[in-house]
């Protein structure tokens, strides 16, 4: 099913706040080097559940940033209640996902390079092996 006007909407607008609200949490946790974009933001029909996708750089910290961020999804959500007070009635719950579609993209380049050729190596054959 397609997403209404008002989904879109809602979505793009806390899109932009919660990348505010994110980056200035990294800022003043003391985490200078990390940058952490919101990918995508899908609402649900009832405007219930907003699902967030997450990409960090660098991606090795990515796991323990994920956690910190499920832990704090109260602070979070009433941080963008009060930027967004004047546009939304009710404030979405949030569920925080990793996007790693970029890392995807880069192993597909790679694979397509040739920088790992099963041909020539035997052991990564099982790794592409479908199940």
């Amino acid at each position: 099913m397609e997403e209404s006007q008002r989904q879109k909407k809602i979505a793009s607008v806390l899109q932009r706040d919660l990348v505010d609200v994110l980056q200035g949490a990294a800022t003043q946790g003391g985490m200078s080097g990390i940058l952490i974009s919101v990918t995508k933001v899908k609402v649900t029909a009832d405007l219930s559940v907003a699902k967030v996708y997450l990409s960090i750089f660098p991606n090795k910290n990515a796991q323990d940033l994920i956690k910190g961020i499920k832990s704090n999804t109260p602070l979070i959500r009433h941080e963008l209640a009060q930027r967004t007070k004047n546009q939304l009635r009710r404030m979405p719950n949030l569920e925080f996902y990793i996007d790693d579609s970029l890392e995807y993209i880069d192993k597909i380049e790679q694979s397509l390079k040739g920088k790992e050729n099963p041909i020539e190596d035997r052991d990564l054959l099982e790794k592409r092996k479908k199940s």
